[in-house]
């Protein structure tokens, strides 16, 4: 039962939040565990996550709060929001992204798309949203955002093809102009979707020379054709691009780029925590075998070194034992000879006197 609750009036979101475990966490969310429920102490799911710091869990249970901005201010019963544990705990990681979603809904970008769902539908290429909106009536097919966008320019300019075939189907006007005075095509144009370009025109060909024609072939020319390096000459007088439009396409493009990370690594972890290992963790074991290996070799041929030595210290007590033992045999065999020498000089001045006796004796 996902509903039952401990001592601490903890349920299983609330643990699956707490020990960041992102997979059990989606599943629960699924099957229609709350998300809002408080325990004991008053901490919501995220609450949990922000003092542990599981990023990714603090993520999704952000996305799935009713309010993103009434959950970074929901407070415990002991005044704590999810920025106050998360300065208590040391959970830089939290921070960071606290403030990062604090400024960006702070943002007037982002406030004013808000206010055009349509628009945000079309850019996305959410098809079914975008029929949701115009067929019951909440916004109109032609509506203009505060750049006198349409839906119609929002889906030329990300190629969405099913999303302008729809809106040219229920009737779209495509030759209304932005502020920039640009048509649809012309945003299709600007970001190089030939197949919206196409079909915004009527599927007639393409405004260039008959020399210049693109075929299939070109199709991944296209963009440097039709727009050169910066600086260079190639179709100069098609793109007329200003620094702040230039600047802007650079900030969609970072921004895009941040939230494709954000997706991979939810996507990573997910994979992880459903037993798949990646080719990062292989490269990463590999390493680790290959470098217990090397230390296992290692201390192997210390092994041997120090067997090796100590058997060469025993045999140079051997060889020092050897030569004590001979310099004393050395030293055994000089004192006789010694003795023998002056016994044998004794010897001969007696004879010499017997001698000396015997002459004296006969004269």
């Amino acid at each position: 039962d996902p509903s039952v609750t401990d001592k601490r009036e903890w349920k299983p979101v609330h643990y699956a939040a707490f020990h960041g475990r992102l997979g059990c966490l989606q599943l629960l969310v699924k099957w229609g565990c709350g998300i809002e429920d408080v325990d004991y102490n008053g901490n919501l799911p995220v609450h949990l996550a922000a003092m542990e710091g599981h990023l990714h869990c603090f993520k999704f249970l952000l996305s799935k709060m009713n309010s993103k901005t009434q959950a970074l201010k929901a407070f415990n019963d002991n005044g704590e929001n999810v920025l106050d544990l998360a300065q208590r705990f040391f959970k830089q990681n939290i921070l960071q992204f606290i403030q990062g979603a604090e400024y960006e809904g702070s943002d007037p970008k982002d406030q004013e798309t808000l206010a055009f769902p349509g628009h945000v539908a079309a850019f996305k290429g959410d098809l079914e949203m975008l029929k949701k909106l115009i067929e019951d009536g909440v916004i109109n097919i032609n509506e203009r955002d505060n750049n006198g966008s349409t839906p119609m320019h929002k889906a030329a300019g990300q190629g969405h093809i099913e999303c302008l075939q729809w809106i040219i189907k229920m009737g779209a006007d495509s030759n209304i102009t932005n502020k920039a005075g640009e048509k649809p095509s012309d945003v299709a144009k600007r970001f190089a979707h030939l197949a919206a370009v196409k079909l915004l025109e009527g599927l007639q060909k393409y405004d260039i020379d008959d020399e210049n024609e693109i075929d299939e072939h070109d199709i991944k020319f296209f963009f440097f054709l039709r727009h050169g390096v910066e600086g260079s000459t190639d179709a100069k007088d098609d793109l007329c691009l200003s620094e702040s439009d230039k600047t802007d396409a650079r900030m969609r493009a970072y921004k895009k780029i941040v939230e494709l990370r954000h997706m991979l690594e939810i996507a990573e972890s997910n994979f992880k925590h459903l037993g798949g290992i990646t080719e990062e963790d292989l490269k990463q074991k590999k390493n680790q075998l290959e470098s217990e290996k090397t230390i296992k070799e290692l201390q192997d041929q210390l092994e041997y070194e120090r067997l090796r030595r100590e058997k060469l210290e025993g045999q140079l007590d051997e060889c020092r034992a050897e030569v004590d033992q001979l310099r004393e045999t050395l030293e055994r065999i000089q004192v006789p000879s010694f003795a023998v020498e002056d016994d044998s000089s004794c010897e001969s001045s007696k004879e010499k006197k017997r001698i000396k006796k015997k002459v004296s004796s006969g004269g």
